[in-house]
């Protein structure tokens, strides 16, 4: 089992970054795929980026290419989403989450194939 704590959310201005990081605690974090998703009120969770288990591939929603970048750190048992040219659609709570199958080679921007969730962390754009 996965356990995910998200930080590094707050507040700030159109145009700024922001970097989120997702912990891990298990041991098996290294054997997962792992996604960000976001949700903004009123509105339906939806895939942000995701990873593959050992780095390799990675995988975004069309809003955010070129502009956010998820890598991981498996010494660390980290996640994390680099986030660029923030825009107020941008504005959500982001989650990150594990993978419900192990070593899969294909990335899934669905979020029913992913078991673990966080807690999620704010992220509030102003323009």
């Amino acid at each position: 089992q996965v356990q995910l704590v998200e930080s590094g959310g707050g507040w700030v201005q159109a145009g700024d970054s922001l970097r989120l990081s997702c912990a891990a605690s298990g041991r098996t974090f290294s054997r997962y795929n792992m996604g960000w998703f976001r949700q903004a009120p009123g509105k339906e969770r939806e895939f942000v980026a995701a990873i593959t288990w050992n780095g390799g591939r990675t995988d975004y929603a069309d809003s955010v290419k070129g502009r956010f970048t998820i890598s991981r750190d498996n010494a660390k048992n980290t996640v994390y989403l680099q986030m660029n040219s923030l825009k107020p659609d941008d504005t959500a709570v982001y989650y990150c989450a594990a993978d419900r199958d192990v070593f899969r080679q294909s990335i899934v921007t669905i979020s029913q194939e992913y078991d673990y969730w966080g807690q999620g962390t704010q992220v509030t754009v102003s323009s």
